[in-house]
């Protein structure tokens, strides 16, 4: 995205930075980017993670960008097949003040609907550097099988 330059209003050096309508440009990507994904929810401080979700023979592997979070701030949930992701970020005290936010904090949600039958016992859930890894195990009934062709 291009920086624009301006002139400060008592004649002064030139300054350089985001402008707000950038900022609010940059905002309004993200809200239509997260409408694209899902639904959007009426809280407005209220953030979709980035998810991809891969599947195995055996197991449905999720992957969400959680940034700052600690495992303390996440929740993972299964109904009837859904997959729940959701949480909070709290964001940090500061000494200062903001003068730009980039970074996302407070409440998230994601949620999926897995195709097939899970094993829900097996399910296993580990946070490391930012990123949420899920492995969902597919029920035995609907992995894959190999049948052999006889003559």
């Amino acid at each position: 995205m291009a920086t624009l330059i301006t002139r400060r209003p008592n004649g002064g050096g030139m300054r350089s930075g985001p402008t707000e309508l950038q900022q609010m440009r940059q905002q309004m990507d993200h809200f239509l980017q997260d409408l694209l994904r899902g639904t959007v929810p009426e809280d407005p401080g209220f953030w979709i993670p980035d998810v991809d979700i891969e599947e195995t023979d055996d197991a449905w592997m999720v992957q969400a960008d959680l940034p700052g979070a600690k495992p303390d701030d996440v929740d993972v949930e299964l109904n009837d097949g859904e997959l729940v992701i959701h949480g909070e970020i709290k964001e940090e005290e500061r000494a200062g003040v903001l003068r730009r936010r980039a970074r996302r904090v407070g409440r998230f949600e994601y949620r999926v609907q897995l195709p097939g039958d899970v094993n829900a016992d097996g399910i296993d859930a580990q946070l490391h550097d930012g990123v949420l890894a899920i492995r969902v195990p597919k029920a035995a009934k609907s992995q894959p099988r190999r049948i052999e062709v006889k003559t």
